[in-house]
């Protein structure tokens, strides 16, 4: 299910690089950790964790929801180093 995600995460990444570890915790829908300059949908300790639904990554990666309204609205929770979280901006421009 999540592997579509991973794939395009995948397809971003190239030529890119993204210092330390973040997992995209999506509950019973999966997960995708994001490491070693790749995603996939393997499940594993990270730096950061991100927990929010299916839809809500969707609309995170594709720029329809701000990361910080996200936090604020209780879309989704960020635990872990925030500081990694934050690199996950430049990735998505």
């Amino acid at each position: 299910m999540l592997e579509g995600i991973a794939q395009g995460i995948n397809d971003g990444l190239k030529g890119r690089s993204f210092d330390g570890s973040l997992k995209f915790d999506c509950g019973p829908d999966g997960v995708i950790v994001l490491a070693d300059g790749r995603a996939d949908t393997q499940d594993r300790d990270a730096d950061c964790t991100i927990t929010l639904s299916r839809e809500n990554l969707t609309r995170l990666l594709t720029g329809k929801l701000n990361p910080m309204t996200g936090v604020m609205m209780g879309k989704l929770k960020i635990s872990g180093n925030p500081a990694v979280a934050m690199r996950l901006g430049s990735l998505l421009k």
